[in-house]
């Protein structure tokens, strides 16, 4: 196993002890955090057990159940328990987040975690130029701007193609995927609610 595989079996390890230990803490049965949730049981399960690797919406959505930032989650980081209405965060402030089973070509920076108990998770995102080994499909919607270069979107086995200043909107419970192209790498801003439907 390479360094870079072994590093993403440690992050998601660590992440499934994380969701568990929690879990635990707050007294709730797998079964309570999938109604929490609206993922399956089995699916919850799969995670915790290292059968599943996220993506980073599943993991805001559980963090959201759970009372916890996604960032907790994923780094084990605690932020400011000080709830503040309004937030900035600065450029040289993002927060590099390696996604779960993703490919580090794809480079993730947290806009929003700032912002304790928020509705909605945005990362700028910078796409890799190869596909990543696995589509991404979870439950919510998203919405993405294409702040400069050019990608390559594959969504439920269509291809489009989009440019700086372009805006798509789609259901994620469909298999996608992307792809930069042309001469340098597409980046974008990514936004999903972390609200779990009905709550």
């Amino acid at each position: 196993m390479n360094l870079p595989d072994q590093r993403a079996k440690s992050i998601n390890a660590a992440i499934a002890r994380r969701i568990k230990e929690l879990r635990r803490k707050k007294g709730l049965t797998l079964q309570q955090l999938a109604e929490k949730t609206g993922f399956a049981k089995s699916y919850l399960s799969q995670i915790e057990n290292l059968r599943r690797e996220p993506p980073i919406s599943t993991l805001t959505k559980i963090a959201y159940a759970l009372g916890e930032d996604v960032l907790f989650l994923i780094t084990g980081e605690k932020l400011d328990e000080e709830e503040e209405r309004f937030v900035i965060v600065r450029p040289y402030e993002r927060r590099s987040v390696i996604r779960p089973g993703g490919s580090p070509d794809y480079i993730y920076e947290s806009i929003t975690y700032k912002k304790r108990n928020r509705l909605m998770d945005g990362y700028i995102l910078t796409a890799g130029f190869e596909f990543p080994p696995n589509p991404m499909l979870h439950e919510g919607e998203e919405l993405v701007f294409m702040l400069e270069g050019k990608q390559e979107v594959v969504y439920d086995g269509k291809s489009y193609i989009v440019e700086e200043g372009d805006c798509f909107y789609f259901d994620s419970t469909k298999p996608h995927y992307s792809r930069s192209i042309g001469p340098k790498p597409a980046k974008f801003l990514v936004v999903f609610c972390s609200k779990a439907k009905g709550k």
